[in-house]
């Protein structure tokens, strides 16, 4: 259970984590900051993505337009999204 206070007011709610491969098509990447968003009928709004979960070789960059699978946790509210990518790799 995770515990967020903002103004005085205190959110209650739970991590949940997806172990199952989704897919997803990447928003937009910013190579420079090292984040993006992944789009997927499974994180309505938007997975965020660090680089550091990109499991690729080499430069550990995505593209938009790319189609990507991923799993992620729910609730961790990152720069805005709900959905945090745990381990981002191209699709097949």
């Amino acid at each position: 259970m995770v515990v967020a206070q903002s103004n005085s007011i205190e959110v209650s709610y739970d991590r949940a984590t997806n172990n199952s491969w989704v897919t997803g098509v990447v928003r937009y990447f910013d190579d420079q900051d090292g984040v993006g968003v992944i789009d997927s009928p499974d994180t309505p709004g938007g997975c965020w993505c660090h680089y550091s979960n990109v499991d690729i070789p080499g430069r550990k960059t995505l593209f938009a337009g790319q189609s990507v699978r991923f799993t992620f946790e729910e609730g961790v509210e990152q720069d805005g999204f709900v959905f945090r990518a745990l381990t981002v790799q191209l699709s097949p």
